[in-house]
């Protein structure tokens, strides 16, 4: 089967003008009964990283949500939405005030759709998933379009981490802190879920230092349409300018045959993106000038040049949500801040995706510096 990708352009988050791109997009793959089935059970999953506002730009947008449960409600199914963000501390707490921030509690209130958390799991084979996706006929993924100090990008798969339930999170981190380890993991993760629809949230983007507050919003005005992540993910690279194959997860993805990572195999409805004229996205600082070196020299640079979080004290308002979520424990708080023990770091950046200051920037090792990186 030919791998199929909607691109359309919707330059607002207007209630109707979000919900007529989303249809617009699904008819040239073929309507919504092409991924689901009329009276059916389905999970909707968005992106909230974190309590940020739409407008941050580092959540999927409430009114793409609102349109996705308007169109599945045309097919009478039975919709609940949630989310496993990145939260820290007390769990159950913090995911309510992640919902009332981000403005998906007030549309699941407004559409009398249940906003679940993922409280329950279920052992998989190497980490737990929510049990809500035992009690789904349907998954529908709708990340947001950014970059990611990690793993370059998060889109279709990178989403789904968020199915892996509280704490476990770090875990992962940090039994798979190297990056072509923790994409495999992602894969895995995929590979278990595999949704039947993805909408990747690209009206308001970000590029830099994604996915939370150390990037940059950028308007795009675009929603991406498939059920194939791979192919998602792929079409979302190049509109970065990303070279497919940087991206890991989308690479082994491709490799166990999973979608389809090669352009030109893929089907590209709506917009042309080669006639787009699209910026190149800025990319992450630890990943953007190694890019850009021949293929041997990345390699090497991968293993000698090594790039690790730091305080920006003068941000830093202590609030301790890096603390809470580091896999390695290697962040004390300081009556001034807080200090890393770098002997322990294993530069995943999740306490730079965690903060709600942007108070975590990128230092460099001494060989990066030396040759310009």
């Amino acid at each position: 089967m030919i791998a199929q990708v909607a691109v359309s352009k919707c330059n607002s988050y207007e209630v109707k003008e979000v919900e007529q791109a989303l249809r617009d997009s699904l008819s040239l793959l073929g309507g919504i009964t092409c991924f689901v089935k009329p009276h059916s059970r389905v999970l909707v999953k968005p992106n909230l990283l974190m309590s940020k506002p739409p407008e941050d730009g580092i959540t999927t947008h409430p009114e793409v949500v609102r349109a996705v449960i308007h169109i599945l409600k045309d097919i009478n199914c039975k919709i609940t939405v949630g989310d496993g963000p990145s939260v820290w501390g007390n769990y159950i707490e913090n995911l309510d005030e992640v919902y009332n921030v981000t403005g998906i509690r007030k549309v699941c209130l407004a559409e009398a759709v249940p906003l679940i958390s993922f409280d329950k799991r279920r052992m998989r084979a190497k980490f737990p998933l929510t049990c809500a996706l035992d009690q789904c006929d349907y998954l529908v993924n709708l990340p947001k379009f950014k970059t990611h100090e990690l793993t370059l990008i998060t889109g279709a798969i990178k989403n789904l981490f968020g199915l892996v339930s509280g704490t476990y999170k770090t875990e992962l981190h940090k039994n798979y802190f190297k990056p072509s380890e923790f994409a495999k993991i992602l894969v895995d993760i995929y590979q278990e879920a595999k949704p039947a629809l993805t909408i990747i949230d690209g009206i308001l983007a970000m590029e830099g230092d994604g996915p939370a507050t150390s990037g940059k919003i950028r308007q795009l005005g675009l929603l991406l349409t498939g059920s194939d992540c791979v192919a998602l993910d792929t079409v979302m690279a190049k509109i970065m300018g990303i070279a497919n194959q940087e991206v890991l997860s989308t690479k082994e993805a491709a490799l166990r045959g999973l979608g389809e990572g090669k352009l030109d195999k893929i089907k590209i409805f709506g917009e042309d993106i080669e006639k787009l004229n699209i910026r190149p996205f800025i990319l992450p600082k630890s990943l953007a000038r190694i890019s850009k070196l021949p293929k041997p020299v990345q390699d090497l640079a991968k293993i000698l040049i090594k790039y690790y979080p730091y305080s920006l004290r003068s941000k830093c308002s202590r609030c301790g949500h890096c603390v809470g979520v580091c896999p390695s424990k290697c962040i004390t708080l300081l009556r001034n801040g807080i200090q890393f023990d770098y002997n322990k770091c294993i530069a995943c950046f999740c306490c730079q995706e965690a903060c709600p200051e942007a108070a975590i920037s990128v230092k460099k090792s001494i060989l990066a510096k030396l040759i310009g990186l």
